[in-house]
């Protein structure tokens, strides 16, 4: 990818070029068999992060090198277990999380990933449990809507579908409209705080992980790739997807605190008190039912970095409405534009994985931000302002002329797993090591605290 081509990106996501770094990519698209351009949209994204990460580490005129290959391999959560890797997109598959074509015509994509989610899908369409994977008998049921109403219908009750539309279907599209001019990832100063610490270095940031499944825990373990002591807090009582756990977990620790239980919410809150990011990858209003909306945590600790990862986008009709990775691609266009005459989804969770570097990214230019002028920080970002941003390049290239993934730059780990291989990470910085410090950890297997800072005792 050329230098221009690389401005062309951060132009089109409304992202001010990166200054006092060199971004170098090497490689073009399309790496994957699809017709966006992917690795180049996640090689912009995490030459992004490369640069901000260098400016905060002071390295001034330093040089950011990214593999476009290797960035698009990245998209496909390559992890691999002895030799039984769990799959290339890590992705849970039945009848409730699938594509169907609805009575009108139109396809919808019901998400159903977890289990509660899914019997939810089925009560909807008025089937039971044990027709979970029955692709025809859920279909039929779907062809007794139309695709519309049984979007509404599964909104309505807390759950996930998207009904396919072209780029400019959701451009027309009233939470299209109401998000058309927000970037990929937006950087907001929300107040006039002076900031916990506002000289501290990358590797005494204390992050907050509040997510699970992928965009979130991305962006999370992407921070502790300079050395950030990421904390990921969640609840035994939640569905997880054990393949996510070990792909995201990398560089962080894991404990189980219950925001719903008294005292796990106390913890939580002392833990707040402490941090200088966190990250929230729940639905939206999800947290404030808690008392972990961006008000109550930036009350807790002013001068934090709040950061916020959804589907739809922060404002518009559908900003509450829960969502995952293949309805971002179904509503914004990109399914129907991958597919010849059916939807196709992307070959990779592009959107999720490139909207958690973009919020890295963020969360590097807040941190700097403050160090300079104080405040407290929102940082925003979605799927949707993702897939928009990858429509923006266009829909040319002929996945037949992939070339393929060569998962050659590897890593090992040994984990409670086992050994486990992974991708290394896909950039280097010139002067700043690159790399996590611990192997993914078991849900719950750490106390809830921050370890000592370096070079202190708290």
């Amino acid at each position: 990818m050329t230098p221009d081509g690389l401005a062309g990106w951060w132009a089109r996501g409304g992202l001010p070029a990166p200054e006092g770094a060199r971004v170098e990519v090497t490689g073009i698209d399309p790496v994957l068999p699809a017709r966006h351009h992917v690795g180049e949209m996640a090689a912009a994204a995490l030459g992004l992060v490369g640069a901000r990460a260098a400016a905060l580490a002071g390295l001034d005129g330093a040089t950011v090198r990214v593999d476009v290959a290797a960035a698009a391999a990245s998209l496909q959560g390559f992890l691999r277990q002895g030799l039984d890797p769990p799959g290339p997109t890590l992705r849970v598959r039945d009848a409730t999380t699938a594509l169907h074509r609805a009575g009108d015509g139109r396809w919808i994509h019901l998400h159903g990933g977890f289990e509660h989610l899914g019997d939810g899908i089925l009560d909807v369409l008025g089937l039971s449990p044990s027709d979970r994977d029955d692709a025809a008998r859920v279909g039929a049921a779907v062809g007794r809507w139309e695709a519309a109403a049984l979007e509404d219908a599964i909104a309505e009750r807390g759950l996930c579908a998207a009904m396919v539309r072209t780029a400019a279907e959701w451009g027309a599209h009233a939470q299209g409209r109401a998000v058309t001019d927000e970037p990929a990832v937006a950087v907001e100063r929300v107040d006039e705080a002076e900031g916990p610490a506002g000289t501290i270095p990358l590797d005494r940031v204390r992050v907050l992980d509040l997510t699970r499944v992928l965009a979130g825990p991305t962006c999370g373990r992407t921070l502790a790739l300079f050395g950030a002591d990421v904390l990921r807090v969640g609840a035994s009582r939640l569905p997880s997807v054990e393949p996510f756990v070990i792909d995201t977990g990398a560089g962080k620790r894991n404990t189980s605190l219950d925001l719903t239980d008294p005292d796990d919410a106390a913890t939580t809150r002392r833990l707040v008190e402490a941090a200088d990011v966190v990250v929230c990858g729940y639905r939206p209003g999800a947290l404030d039912r808690h008392g972990f909306g961006p008000g109550d945590l930036l009350a807790l600790r002013p001068g934090l970095v709040v950061v916020l990862v959804d589907c739809y986008g922060h404002s518009g009709p559908w900003a509450g409405r829960p969502g995952w990775e293949q309805l971002a691609q179904s509503a914004a266009g990109i399914a129907a534009a991958e597919g010849e005459g059916s939807p196709q989804l992307l070959p990779a969770a592009a959107t999720d994985y490139t909207t958690g570097y973009l919020a890295a990214a963020g969360v590097l230019d807040a941190l700097a931000r403050r160090r300079s002028d104080g405040g407290s920080y929102v940082v925003r970002a979605s799927l949707c302002a993702t897939a928009r941003w990858l429509s923006g390049a266009g829909t040319d290239l002929d996945p037949a002329e992939a070339a393929g993934v060569d998962p050659t730059a590897t890593i090992t780990m040994d984990t409670d797993w086992g050994s486990l291989t992974r991708l290394a990470p896909p950039f280097s910085i010139d002067g700043l090591d690159v790399g996590w410090s611990r192997p993914p950890a078991p849900l719950g297997s750490s106390p809830p605290g921050w370890l000592p800072r370096p070079d202190q005792t708290g």
